[in-house]
Parts: structure tokens; sequence; C-alpha cells
């Protein structure tokens, strides 16, 4: 496997997304909810430095999106149901919704479906940080840590620390 970003340039890159998500605009209504499993730890640490940017807590939720997904029967084995998170409501808040790898658009639709059985959010914007190209849908991050040029093919695994052990984006 090659690396591709190290723990400082994913803090880097983390910083970078927060420096252009402050730039869009971050009201005290804003909520952010990241995608299980990884986008949640990704979503607390942008709302870490947004707090600094914006002088304001913005709360954080998590988004399970497993029955939303369109090929669950596909699936040799039961997936595993994490629950949704989300203690505030989204109704007419914008919402920033944080994954950390965007390749077929597919995860994202899905959890698009699920946001909004929940709510209709102002305004939806998608920060993400990988994005791998090779879209199925017409879904376009708004903000992005790091594009990256692959093949359909390769494995983009992102490694976080508090679930990995380790900060680090991995290819192969």
């Amino acid at each position: 496997m090659n690396k591709v970003l190290d723990a400082a340039a994913m803090s880097l890159a983390l910083d970078h997304m927060a420096d252009a998500i402050a730039k869009g605009g971050v009201s005290e209504k804003m909520v952010i909810i990241g995608v299980r499993t990884r986008g949640v730890p990704l979503a607390e640490r942008l709302a870490w430095r947004l707090r600094k940017l914006a002088d304001h807590t913005l709360p954080v939720g998590s988004l399970d999106i497993t029955f939303y997904r369109d090929d669950l029967e596909k699936r040799e084995n039961w997936p595993i149901v994490h629950g949704t998170s989300i203690p505030f409501a989204i109704e007419d808040r914008p919402v920033l919704l944080v994954d950390d790898v965007l390749f077929t658009g597919r995860t994202t639709l899905a959890a698009l479906r699920a946001l909004l059985d929940l709510g209709r959010p102002s305004r939806l914007r998608l920060a993400v940080l990988i994005d791998r190209g090779h879209r199925e849908f017409p879904i376009q991050a708004d903000v992005v840590g790091k594009h990256m040029t692959t093949r359909a093919q390769d494995r983009i695994r992102v490694m976080i620390e508090e679930i990995d052990g380790v900060d680090e984006v991995l290819q192969q």
C-alpha cells in the first residue's frame, strides 16, 4: 500500500477544509453530521477547527446509512448497525455532511436519503477528506481535503486515530 497522507498531511488537509467551510459561511444555526464510521471523527475535528474560526460551537451528530444503501441485499453478511445520533433538529438549518471518501456517490446518496427522512435542511453542503472520482451519480463535494487520481479498482483506506490508532490514508 502507498501512503497518500500521513498524520501531518491529514491535519493540514482538515485545516484547509475548515478554512474553505468558514469562507462559505458558518452561522450559529449550522450543524455538522458525520457519516458513520470514519466521517464522524472527521466531523468532530472539523467542528473543533470551525469553533476557532467562527467563534461559536457547532453541534455534531452521526448518521448511520446502513438501511439506506442500495447494495444491502447483495451483502453476504447482515451489516452491523451503529445507529444515528442527531440530538438536534435539522429542519431549516444549514447542514454540513462529512464523510471520509467520495467515490461512486452511492454512500452520499444514501446519506441524503437518510437526512431527508429526518427533516429539510435550509442548505446542505458536503465535505470529504478524499475525492477519488469515478462517480456513478451526479454528486460533487463542496469541500475536499485531497483530490486523487485513481483507477476504479484501487482501494483507498482512510485510517483515523480514534478508530484505527493512526491517522493516514493508504492507496492500494
